[in-house]
């Protein structure tokens, strides 16, 4: 964690969130600029800054996720009408904070390509 993150200040109770989820390793919350009816954030607790940043040693975290990803999603009934989950990866790709996160997305119709 960094004092400077903001996702590890939410993850660490600092900031107030809508939080859906968290478990020892993982955090989930609302988005606060929602861009779907259903826009969820999901994180590793442990800060890791960009996607570049993954190392072996977290394969089975970045799995864990999904598989948060796709619970979170059958609990709103996004499994039956579709969902969208996006990391983005670096300032032209949409990376506003610095620390992976995914971005769960559904409750409406979503465009190709998406950017």
């Amino acid at each position: 964690m960094t004092n400077e993150c903001i996702f590890c200040q939410i993850a660490g109770g600092k900031i107030p969130a809508d939080i859906v989820y968290e478990d020892n390793d993982i955090v989930a919350f609302t988005d606060i600029n929602p861009e779907a009816p259903v826009h969820l954030v999901i994180i590793p607790r442990n800060h890791i800054a960009s996607l570049n940043d993954v190392e072996k040693k977290d394969t089975e975290l970045l799995g864990r996720i999904n598989m948060t990803a796709i619970t979170l999603a059958k609990q709103r009934g996004l499994d039956k009408t579709g969902y969208r989950l996006v990391s983005n990866m670096g300032r032209q790709a949409g990376q506003t904070v610095d620390h992976v996160h995914y971005h769960l997305l559904g409750g409406r119709f979503m465009m190709w390509p998406p950017g």
